[in-house]
């Protein structure tokens, strides 16, 4: 027999009986992620990006554990993380709304509520705010053209300094004005999905 416990906590249970099944908890979003192989099946399926098999998925995992390739596995490697994803962390994902598992197929898929756990993880699928470069790139063309306009450098020398200035100040205007306009869509996405968690 099998030591492996498949009881759900109180948390998960407590949100498959509620008809909101849109919302988490803290604490479950918490009790998912505290385990590496769930975290694991979340960077895997946020990668594959479709419908995986139990199978391909419990072979990558395992190798990820095991610090090898895919085709370098055992059998007793694959079969127990094939075990624990199918009797444990793939039902207690599914019942949260985390991903999609057809037991009986042995297909999984991201659901709907997988979305709120990706807020906590270090991904690198996720975006990175790089604000810091454009501000940077501008700031050394701003200088090097209102430098080159100082020397009387053609075809800057024509043209009066106080333009000169007044197009850099007008391009660190346009790139603020588009970093608060993407910052403010940006914390409507984090708000809706924060809004969904209890």
């Amino acid at each position: 027999m099998s030591s492996i416990d498949t009881s759900l906590p109180e948390e998960i249970t407590s949100v498959t009986e509620s008809s909101d099944s849109e919302r988490l908890s803290k604490d479950v979003i918490f009790e998912l992620l505290k385990n590496r192989r769930r975290r694991e099946v979340l960077q895997y399926l946020l990668e594959a990006e479709e419908t995986v098999t139990l199978g391909e998925l419990a072979e990558q995992i395992a190798a990820w554990e095991n610090d090898t390739d895919v085709n370098a596995l055992n059998s007793d490697q694959r079969k127990r993380v094939y075990v624990a994803l199918y009797q444990t962390h793939l039902p207690k994902m599914d019942d949260a709304g985390i991903v999609e598992y057809d037991q009986d197929r042995g297909l999984i898929t991201l659901a709907d509520n997988a979305d709120l756990l990706m807020m906590y993880l270090d991904t690198d699928t996720h975006r990175q705010d790089r604000w810091d470069r454009w501000y940077a790139a501008l700031s050394v063309v701003g200088a090097l053209v209102v430098g080159a306009a100082l020397l009387g450098v053609p075809p800057l020398a024509s043209v009066p300094l106080g333009a000169v200035s007044a197009v850099v100040v007008a391009a660190f205007l346009a790139v603020s004005i588009v970093h608060v306009v993407v910052n403010h869509r940006l914390q409507q996405v984090v708000d809706g999905k924060l809004s969904r968690i209890e």
